[in-house]
C-alpha cells in the first residue's frame, strides 16, 4: 500500500492569539520532476501547487469580473467574492477540494507570495498620492471630510454603549465592537480616487470634491489611529520602549527622505525624456523599495507602511517607477491577496445575536455617515443629486479598508464572525454604491443641458472665442500660420488647453497655467500674441486626467470660457511627404466623446504641415460646401479669412444638378449670398458652383481639390448621406468622426491639412451662461467672458 506523499506535516499547538496550527514544511518537496509519470502527486510539491492557485484564482476572479462588469462593480470586489466562492462559505466546504487546492502548507506559500505583491502595491498607492493638493483643501472640504469620519464615529461608539447593555455579548464581541465602528467610519483616499477612476469622473466637479474630502477624512483616520496606537504602546510597554519606537520611527522617516528617496531620484533622472527605465534601473528602485519595507518590519511596523511612505516621499519622480510595476503586483500577486481575503470569510461563524450586534451597528454608522455628508453638501450649496452621489462615494470600501481587516484578523484583534461581517458588509454596500453613483451622476450634465454655442451666433465683427486642445508640440505651427492668417477680421480669444495622460499620480488637474517659460507651445503662441496685440488674446490651461474621461475637462472649460469652437488635433498624424505617421487611439476616444458632448461647435483639425511660405506668400483655403448646419458653420469660419490680405479663398459650391427641384434650407441660401454680396469685387475670393448628378460626379469633384494647390481644406463634417450625389460613398468611411467628405480628403491621395467643423445644435440665447460661475471646477478662472473683452476694450482705448 503507498503513502500518499506531501510537502510538510502540521500540528496544533499553542500560539499568542489561542491554538494555532503548526507546519513543518520539506525542503525536498520543491518541484515535482515528473513524479507524475511514476504515480506521484504534483501536488503535494510546493511550486506546482502555488502554479495551480495562481491560475485558479485567475480564472475564478475573471469569470466574477466579467458577470459584475456591467453592474459597475470593480476588480477589488470580483476578487473579494472569488475568494468567498473558492474559500470556506462555498468550495471550501468540500473537504476534498480544500486539502488538494488550498492545504494549510499551500496557504502559507501562497500568502507569503501575495503579502509580497500587496507591498509592492502599497508603494504604487503612495505614488499617486500629490501632498500639493493639501494646499487646495477648502473649507468646505475640511467641513466635509471631518464631518464624515467623526460623525459616525461618535454615533457609533454611543451606539456601542447601548448594545453592550441591553444584549449578552461575548467578550470577543464586544472587544470588535469598538474597531468595527471606527473601520466604519474610514474614506480611504486611494480607494476613493481609485474609485473615481473606474467609474471615469476622476476629473468631474464631484470627482475633485470628493478627493479633497477623502483626502481630509483619510487625514483624520491617520492622525486618530497615531494618537490611539501611541497611548495603547504606552500603557502596554515601559515608557523606554516608548521613547525608543518614535526615536526610531524619526530616524527611519529621516532615512527614507534623505537616503533612499535621493537614491531612487538619481536613478530616474537617468531616464531619457519620453523614454523607458532599464532593467538595470528597475531592479535598484525595486531593491531599494525593498529594503524600505524591511526596514518598516524589523522597527515593528507593517512593511507595507514602509513602502507607502517612500511612495507618497517621491512625489513626481516615482511614474516612471510605478508604471513598471504595476503590471506584475497588480496583475499577478495582488489578486491573490484579496482572494486570500475572501478564502478566510466563513458565513457559519455568524451567530444571531452578535451578528445582529454587529448588523444594527454598521447600519447606523453607515446612515450617519451618509447623511453627514449629505447635509453639509446641501448646507455648501450642493445640488442634492450631487450630494446624494458624494454621500454614496464617500460610503465606498476598497483594498486598503480589506487589508486592513484581514492584518487585524492575523494579527487576533478582531475574530472570524466580526472579519466576515465587515468583509460582506463592505462588498455589499460597495456593490450598491458604484451602480447607483454611474446612474445619477454624469459629469457632461454640467454642460449638455445649457444652449449650444457657435460662430453662426457671433455677429461679424464679436470676439471670436476658441479652445484649441495640445498633446504635443507638433500642430502649432500649423496653428500659428491660421491665426495669422484669421488676423484683421476680428478679435480673437484663444484658449490652449495642453492635455496631458495622468500617469503615476492619483489626482486629476485643471488649472491655468501662469508659468509657460518651459512650455515650447505656449512661448510660440505667446509671441504671436504679442505680434498681434489687440486682436489675439491667449490663455493657458492644463488639464492632467485620464484618456477616458479628459473629455470632461474639454467640455467643462468651453462651457465656463462661453467659447464658438473647439479645435482638436487629429489622432493620426503625417509625415513631411505625405505618409501616415504616429497613430493614437486615446487621442481618437477624447475627439469622439468631444464631438458628442461639447457645448460649442468642434473642429478637427488633420495637420500635413503644407505652409511653405518660401514658395508662395500666400496663403490659400478651399471650402467644400455641400449644404447643412455643419457647412454653414465651415462657411461661418471661413470669413475670418477674407480680410486678411495674404489670404486667397477658393468656395467651391458642390449641387445636384436638378438643385431647383430639390428643398433646401433657407439658411444656406441666405449665408451664400451674403458671402457673395460682402467678396463681389474681391480678387482673392474664387466662388465655383459644381452640378453633379450622381455620387461618381461628386467624387470627382472632391478628386479636382488637390489641383488647386490650396493649403487649407474646411468642410463641415455631416452631409445627409440619402442624397442622390452621395450615394454609396458612407461605404468606405474609415474615420467616422470626420463624416463622409472629411474622411476622403484625409487619405494620403491629398496632402493638404484639413479642418472638419462640426456645429452642436444651438440654444436660443447661449451668452446667458456667460454670468454663470464655475463651481468646484478644479481651477481658477481669470479669463472669463467679461475679462477678455475688458483686455481688448482697455487696448484700444490706450
Amino acid at each position: 500500500m503507498s503513502v500518499k506523499q506531501t510537502s510538510a506535516s502540521e500540528g496544533n499547538v499553542e500560539g499568542p492569539h489561542g491554538e494555532e496550527t503548526l507546519i513543518c514544511q520539506f525542503i525536498h518537496m520543491t518541484n515535482s520532476q515528473g513524479s507524475t509519470w511514476l504515480g506521484g502527486d504534483p501536488f503535494s510539491y510546493t511550486v506546482p501547487l502555488l502554479l495551480a492557485q495562481f491560475s485558479l484564482i485567475f480564472l475564478v476572479t475573471s469569470l466574477v469580473w466579467l458577470f459584475l462588469r456591467p453592474c459597475k462593480q470593480g476588480m477589488i470586489s470580483a476578487q473579494l467574492i472569488g475568494g468567498v466562492i473558492l474559500g470556506k462559505s462555498c468550495l471550501g466546504r468540500i473537504r476534498a477540494y480544500s486539502d488538494l487546492i488550498f492545504p494549510p502548507e499551500g496557504r502559507q506559500i501562497l500568502e507569503t507570495s501575495a503579502d509580497l505583491g500587496f507591498i509592492l502595491y502599497l508603494f504604487i498607492l503612495g505614488v499617486h498620492i500629490d501632498l500639493n493638493l493639501v494646499k487646495k483643501v477648502e473649507r468646505y472640504a475640511v467641513v466635509i471630510g471631518v464631518s464624515c469620519f467623526i460623525v459616525p464615529l461618535a454615533i457609533g461608539l454611543g451606539v456601542i454603549v447601548m448594545v453592550t447593555r441591553t444584549m449578552e455579548l461575548d467578550s470577543m464581541t464586544q472587544q470588535c465592537l469598538p474597531l468595527v465602528a471606527s473601520l466604519t467610519a474610514i474614506s480611504s483616499f486611494p480607494v476613493i480616487t481609485s474609485l473615481l477612476t473606474d467609474l471615469k469622473i476622476l476629473n468631474s466637479e464631484i470627482g475633485r470634491i470628493a478627493t479633497l474630502t477623502a483626502l481630509v477624512s483619510d487625514i483624520c483616520n491617520y492622525a486618530l489611529s497615531l494618537v490611539f496606537g501611541g497611548v495603547v504602546v504606552y500603557l502596554m510597554s515601559k515608557k523606554f520602549a516608548v521613547i525608543m519606537s518614535i526615536i526610531c520611527a524619526i530616524l527611519f522617516l529621516l532615512v527614507i527622505l534623505f537616503i533612499l528617496r535621493p537614491l531612487i531620484t538619481c536613478v530616474v533622472k537617468r531616464v531619457p525624456e519620453g523614454g523607458q527605465m532599464k532593467q538595470s534601473q528597475f531592479v535598484v528602485v525595486a531593491v531599494i523599495v525593498l529594503i524600505c519595507g524591511l526596514g518598516s518590519e524589523v522597527l515593528g511596523q507593517p512593511a507595507g507602511l514602509g513602502t507607502f511612505i517612500l511612495g507618497v516621499a517621491l512625489m513626481n519622480e516615482g511614474g516612471l517607477v510605478a508604471n513598471k510595476m504595476e503590471t506584475f503586483s497588480i496583475g499577478v500577486l495582488v489578486p491573490a491577496k484579496f482572494v486570500i481575503s475572501g478564502l478566510i470569510v466563513d458565513v457559519s461563524s455568524i451567530q444571531s445575536l452578535s451578528g445582529s450586534a454587529y448588523g444594527i451597528l454598521l447600519l447606523i454608522c453607515y446612515t450617519c455617515k451618509f447623511l453627514a455628508v449629505f447635509v453639509l453638501s446641501v448646507y455648501y450649496k450642493l445640488p442634492i443629486r450631487d450630494a446624494t452621489v458624494l454621500s454614496l462615494i464617500m460610503c465606498c470600501k476598497g483594498a486598503i479598508e480589506a487589508a486592513l481587516y484581514i492584518t487585524l484578523f492575523e494579527d487576533g484583534v478582531i475574530g472570524r464572525e466580526a472579519y466576515s461581517i465587515l468583509l460582506l458588509s463592505m462588498l455589499m454596500m460597495t456593490g450598491i454604491a458604484r451602480p447607483l453613483i454611474a446612474h445619477l451622476y454624469d459629469p457632461s450634465s454640467r454642460y449638455v443641458g445649457i444652449d449650444r454655442n457657435s460662430i453662426m451666433l457671433n455677429q461679424p465683427n464679436d470676439e471670436l472665442r476658441m479652445l484649441l486642445c495640445i498633446h504635443d508640440t507638433d500642430n502649432i505651427p500649423t496653428i500659428i500660420t491660421i491665426l495669422e492668417a484669421m488676423h484683421g477680421s476680428r478679435p480673437i480669444t484663444l484658449f490652449a488647453l495642453s492635455l496631458m495622460e495622468l500617469k503615476g499620480r492619483g489626482v486629476a488637474i485643471l488649472e491655468q497655467t501662469t508659468n509657460t517659460t518651459s512650455n515650447q507651445a505656449a512661448k510660440a503662441l505667446n509671441s504671436l500674441s504679442n505680434r498681434n496685440a489687440g486682436y489675439l488674446i491667449i490663455r493657458h490651461f492644463t488639464s492632467i486626467s485620464p484618456y477616458a474621461s479628459m473629455h470632461v475637462d474639454v467640455c467643462t472649460l468651453a462651457a465656463d470660457q462661453v467659447t464658438n469652437i473647439v479645435i482638436l488635433p487629429f489622432h493620426k498624424q503625417f509625415t513631411i511627404n505625405g505618409g501616415l505617421g504616429l497613430n493614437s487611439p486615446q487621442v481618437r476616444t477624447v475627439n469622439q466623446n468631444v464631438m458628442s458632448k461639447s457645448p460649442c461647435s468642434v473642429a478637427i483639425l488633420i495637420d500635413r504641415g503644407q505652409f511653405n511660405r518660401l514658395t508662395s506668400p500666400t496663403f490659400h483655403v478651399c471650402l467644400l460646401f455641400l449644404g447643412g448646419m455643419d457647412d454653414c458653420e465651415a462657411l461661418a469660419l471661413c470669413t475670418s479669412f477674407i480680410c486678411n490680405q495674404n489670404v486667397s479663398l477658393t468656395f467651391i459650391w458642390i449641387r445636384p444638378w436638378d438643385h431647383a427641384k430639390h428643398e433646401q434650407l433657407s439658411m444656406e441660401i441666405e449665408m451664400v449670398n451674403q458671402f457673395k454680396v460682402k467678396t463681389m469685387g474681391n480678387k482673392r475670393i474664387t466662388y465655383k458652383e459644381e452640378l453633379v448628378r450622381d455620387a461618381i460626379d461628386t467624387t470627382k469633384v472632391i478628386g479636382s481639390v488637390k489641383d488647386y494647390n490650396c493649403n487649407l481644406c474646411v468642410v463641415g463634417r455631416y452631409h445627409d448621406i440619402e442624397s442622390e450625389i452621395l450615394a454609396g460613398i458612407n461605404d468606405w468611411s474609415e474615420c467616422p468622426e470626420l463624416g463622409i467628405i472629411g474622411d476622403m480628403l484625409a487619405t494620403p491621395d491629398f496632402q493638404f491639412s484639413l479642418l472638419v467643423v462640426q456645429q452642436q445644435l444651438a440654444g436660443e440665447d447661449v451668452h446667458d451662461y456667460a454670468a454663470v460661475q464655475p463651481v468646484a471646477s478644479g481651477y481658477i478662472s481669470s479669463s472669463r467672458y467679461s475679462d477678455c473683452k475688458d483686455d481688448f476694450d482697455s487696448f484700444h482705448r490706450l
